[in-house]
């Protein structure tokens, strides 16, 4: 046997145990976190103006067939992600005793229960999100374009969210956004066996604050734009 060879059937070894499908939940859920925080501080600057949130997407854009590969690898992302967490969940169930799970569901907390709903509607979110957004396929009239034939994304973003329905749609993900989130980040510290009884009250607190602040910065877009605050 290969060298690639055994360390490949060592690495599909290390995936099938329980250990392993949580080391890549936590690695894909640190890239997640981190481009959602990412993406939110990016869309904030609307409120500076349609100027600076269409010259920061310009710059986007620029990247050209390369922004592509950026939002497949993001998707791959997504789908390892999900796939895992999946994989895991049916583990766990056929492994525990139906006493046992009755006990867990009452001392669960609500987020940790609602990870295996809350992570597919989020996936599906992402796809209407690509395509309201990127591609204007759920935007009524396409993507307007600036006069340099640019993609004019805040005069695409008010006339978006000016559409209650799609606002609610979108302030309903960002709230199973949080929810997941807040248990999902410090979940991802004990996968990798950063648990300590001193630093994980600590840690959820960070969490906490974290997933209020991406969640809240998300849902103040379309709260705005209906609001007129934004327009």
């Amino acid at each position: 046997m290969s060298a690639a060879a055994g360390t490949l059937n060592r690495t599909l070894k290390f995936y099938e145990a329980s250990l392993g499908k949580k080391a890549v939940m936590a690695v894909t859920g640190c890239i997640l976190v981190g481009f959602v925080l990412g993406h939110m501080l990016g869309n904030l600057q609307i409120y500076i103006g349609a100027g600076q949130l269409n010259a920061y997407a310009a710059k986007l854009h620029s990247l050209g067939g390369a922004l592509w590969l950026i939002r497949g690898f993001l998707l791959l992302t997504v789908a390892i992600h999900l796939t895992a967490a999946v994989q895991l969940w049916l583990m766990n169930r056929a492994a525990r005793p139906e006493g046992y799970r009755k006990q867990g569901w009452v001392e669960a907390s609500f987020a940790s229960r609602t990870m295996i709903y809350s992570g597919p509607i989020l996936a599906g979110f992402i796809v209407y999100h690509l395509l309201h957004f990127t591609t204007g396929h759920c935007l009524a009239g396409g993507l307007t374009l600036t006069a340099d034939g640019h993609i004019d994304v805040y005069s695409n973003v008010v006339r978006g969210f000016s559409y209650a329905p799609a606002s609610i749609i979108y302030i309903i993900s960002m709230v199973l956004l949080g929810y997941h989130l807040s248990h999902g980040i410090w979940s991802m510290f004990q996968s990798v066996g950063l648990s300590h009884p001193r630093y994980t009250p600590i840690i959820k607190k960070i969490a906490m604050a974290l997933t209020i602040l991406i969640a809240a910065g998300n849902i103040s877009i379309p709260v705005a734009v209906l609001t007129g605050v934004i327009r």
